[in-house]
């Protein structure tokens, strides 16, 4: 997954880069970098972790506990009014 693609990800779900932090367990400022494609001027590479997680939440998945995976919810907090 490239910068853009991440970027892209997060606008096709309709989030700020704080609610993708706080959806992927992150902090703002590594969504930031992950857009960007660097942090202070050296290369950052979006883990296999945080790309699969996009990947579930696109799915509509907002938990797995190994057995059953549980729906997305409340991603209208998200949504602009």
């Amino acid at each position: 997954m490239q910068p853009d693609q991440f970027r892209q990800w997060r606008r096709q779900m309709g989030l700020k880069q704080s609610e993708a932090a706080e959806l992927l367990g992150l902090k703002k400022r590594m969504i930031q970098y992950y857009e960007k494609g660097n942090r202070e001027g050296k290369p950052v590479e979006i883990p296999k972790t945080v790309r699969l997680s996009c990947f579930a939440l696109l799915q509509g998945i907002g938990d797995y506990d190994g057995d059953s995976a549980a729906p997305l919810r409340n991603l209208a907090v998200y949504e602009k009014k």
